[in-house]
This record gives C-alpha cells, sequence and structure tokens, in this order.
C-alpha cells in the first residue's frame, strides 16, 4: 500500500475567520456540503490539473477528517492542521469497528444493450412499495438496504460485516449545479463491527473509499480495533 496520510482539519476560529464563518459554515447539510468540498480541496489543490486522491468527512462543521495520498498544505491559513501516516497493519480474521458515511448505489438494467442506471438503494427498495405506504415502510427500508449494500462491498472488498449493523437516519442532499440541474443524493451512517478476510484489498477499498459522492464527504471508512467479541 502507499504512503497515506490522516489528517483532523479544523477550521482556525481567529477573529478574522470567525467573520467569515457564515459564509465558511453555511446553515443546512446541502450547502456545507458544497462549501466544505471546495474548503477540503483548497488543501490539496496544488496545480490545475490535479485529480482528488483523497477522500474527507465532516466529523462537525467545520471540523474535517481526511484521508490522503499526500500530506495537506494550507497556503492560505484557513486550517488548524494535525496529521499522521495512516499505516494500519492488518491481518486476516482482524476485527475492526467501523463508520462509514456513504452515498450506496445500485445499477438496474435500463434495458437490452443499454448502460445501466445507479439508483440510491433505499428508494430502488422503496420504489416497490405503494406511495401511501412509503412513511411506514422507510426505516425497515433503510435498515435492509443499508446492510445489504455493505454486505456486497465485503464480498467485492475483502470484508465480512457482522449482522447487527448500526444504520443511522437517511437524508436525501442537492447540490447547486451552474448550470444543470442540481446532483441529488441519498447518505446513510453505518457503524459496527467488521472482520477483515483480505487485507490487500480491503485497504486497496479502504483508500477509493465505499459508494459514490466521495468529493462531497461521503466514503471515507474510518477504522480502529475491536474490542467486544461479536
Amino acid at each position: 500500500m502507499t504512503a497515506l496520510w490522516l489528517t483532523r482539519a479544523q477550521l482556525r476560529r481567529d477573529a478574522p475567520l470567525a467573520a467569515l464563518a457564515p459564509l465558511l459554515v453555511p446553515e443546512g447539510a446541502a450547502p456545507r456540503a458544497a462549501t466544505s468540498h471546495r474548503l477540503v480541496w483548497a488543501l490539496f489543490a496544488d496545480g490545475p490539473d490535479r485529480r482528488r486522491d483523497f477522500l474527507w468527512r465532516e466529523e462537525a462543521p467545520g471540523r474535517f477528517l481526511v484521508l490522503s495520498a499526500r500530506a495537506p498544505e494550507d497556503p492560505h491559513g484557513l486550517f488548524d492542521l494535525g496529521c499522521k501516516p495512516f499505516e494500519p497493519n492488518l491481518l486476516p480474521g482482524n476485527r475492526l469497528g467501523f463508520s462509514l458515511r456513504a452515498n450506496p448505489v445500485v445499477a438496474r438494467s435500463a434495458g437490452p444493450g443499454q448502460r445501466g442506471k445507479r439508483h440510491d438503494v433505499v428508494m430502488d427498495v422503496l420504489h416497490a412499495v405503494p406511495q401511501g405506504e412509503r412513511a411506514a415502510a422507510r426505516p425497515e427500508a433503510v435498515l435492509a438496504a443499508g446492510r445489504a449494500w455493505l454486505a456486497r462491498q465485503g464480498e467485492a472488498c475483502g470484508f465480512t460485516p457482522a449482522d447487527d449493523i448500526a444504520v443511522d437516519g437517511y437524508d436525501r442532499v442537492s447540490i447547486p449545479r451552474d448550470p444543470g440541474k442540481p446532483a441529488v443524493f441519498g447518505v446513510l451512517d453505518l457503524q459496527g463491527v467488521l472482520a477483515v478476510d483480505d487485507p490487500p484489498r480491503f485497504l486497496a477499498a479502504l483508500c477509493r473509499g465505499f459508494g459514490r459522492a466521495r468529493a462531497f464527504g461521503c466514503g471515507l471508512m474510518l477504522i480502529r480495533r475491536a474490542r467486544a467479541p461479536w
């Protein structure tokens, strides 16, 4: 695995930046996701042709965790940075506690010879439920769809999640785009314990991120050693 860095980035709280707080950390998940996307990019945008090689998630308004292939740089002095190498030493069978904020999708065929279209996994389940019954069915759909999606990720990425994965919340985030329609995606928070089956495959997936909308704070799986038995 190539060298990686895990960084906690906190927007500075001194007077000049405090005056800009309403612009840098707006109210609402969607406006904040769009602004945070640009803020985190500022730590890695050292050239006009640079491609995104990092994952991030919001811990709290103005505070982020970032996993990157290079150490961040803060030329504008916006952040207090705490940066350390990310070098997990994993073996088959290791148990890890994890937390993942993800935009989980599933591809459905649009017809013979046509490219599959991506669907939000929760909306994909609810599509088969009559309109008037969807509100009542939604909590179970969120839990079932989230767990099923994570199990598929595990099969592809070298890990096995426990049976009692917690799936918290379900938000639909709309990011304005000019021009064009807003980018709308669903976000789930998944937490629990997993077993590592194939360490190289798992770590490669961890570096890539899980699900879609990775530019907007999804896909970064945080891991720690699990103590309690399954």
